[in-house]
């Protein structure tokens, strides 16, 4: 099962509902853009995503948060390493790290800062994706146009695709792709996911 995460999980405050499905076993590879781990480990650490907290308040240091954020995994070495070092003790990444989750991150040249392991050159990070798609039988794409877009033009036929996005017109252009084994959701992630983590883990988590 992989999952293509988009940096509106951490926005939206949905990172909790994911590392529930993480921790019961339902995501065996993600993938995602640098951003994402980025936004993740600065939630972990500072509480906040691009400086901004989940009651919408500007924090101190703002924007500065995720550079701090990757620094302190550049410092610890990768993901892993900050995880075994107890620098990063929850959130997503730290979810994948403890519960073997194969971590797939590729950069673009819009990137604040690159995190440790991130695949920064473009078609390396085609050849990485289509190498790890090819044992794939499920897919659940969320709220991420560009790499939902990238991943389903490489998944295979018989490949159960499932597109949660916001916007109507992501969720049509991810569809049509592939349009035979896809389902997509016009929907916010949070209360997606949410609903998904309850129904598949049998607990609920207090909001």
């Amino acid at each position: 099962i992989a999952l293509v995460a988009g940096p509106a999980i951490v926005r939206t405050g949905a990172c909790q509902h994911l590392v529930r499905l993480i921790e019961a076993g339902f995501v065996d590879r993600l993938f995602a853009g640098n951003p994402f781990a980025g936004y993740d480990v600065e939630r972990a650490l500072f509480g906040t995503s691009l400086g901004i907290s989940l009651d919408l308040a500007f924090a101190r240091g703002g924007r500065e948060n995720v550079m701090r954020a990757v620094n302190a995994i550049r410092q610890a070495g990768s993901l892993g390493a900050a995880v075994k070092q107890n620098i990063l003790n929850s959130g997503i990444m730290h979810a994948c790290v403890r519960n073997n989750v194969d971590i797939v991150l590729t950069g673009s040249i819009r990137d604040e800062g690159s995190i440790p392991g991130a695949t920064t050159d473009a078609i390396e990070g085609q050849k990485l994706l289509r190498e790890k798609l090819t044992d794939v039988t499920h897919a659940l794409l969320l709220a991420s146009i560009r790499h939902s877009l990238a991943v389903v033009s490489m998944l295979p036929p018989t490949t159960k695709i499932v597109c949660v996005d916001i916007d109507s017109s992501a969720v049509e252009r991810v569809v049509e792709q592939q349009p035979l084994q896809s389902i997509g959701m016009i929907t916010d992630v949070e209360p997606f996911l949410r609903e998904l983590a309850d129904c598949l883990t049998g607990s609920k988590v207090s909001q």
